[in-house]
């Protein structure tokens, strides 16, 4: 899954409409804080109140935010290995 389509799917899933894209780090860091809040307060919902539709929606959308997370962090980890082209051409001129 690709940057674009990352930052899309988990805008989408949080309802989100109105987000700035002031860099790809700084948009995935905030997504994936979004997502880290949704995921605690999913976690915290009581689940006894619930029946066993309700239950499941719960497990599948924590799963779907789980599962994000995960590919955020990757996509995160790829952004910071990767450096910046016009650093590495300078650092080859001298």
């Amino acid at each position: 899954m690709g940057i674009k389509k990352f930052i899309a799917a988990v805008m989408e899933s949080l309802g989100l409409d109105e987000f700035e894209n002031t860099g790809k780090k700084k948009s995935v860091k905030r997504l994936l804080e979004k997502l880290r809040a949704r995921k605690t307060i999913l976690d915290t919902t009581p689940k006894k109140k619930l029946d066993k539709k309700e239950k499941k929606e719960l497990k599948e959308e924590l799963a779907i935010i789980t599962l994000q997370i995960k590919k955020g962090e990757k996509i995160l980890n790829a952004l910071n290995n990767t450096e910046d082209p016009k650093i590495e051409k300078n650092k080859k001129e001298k």
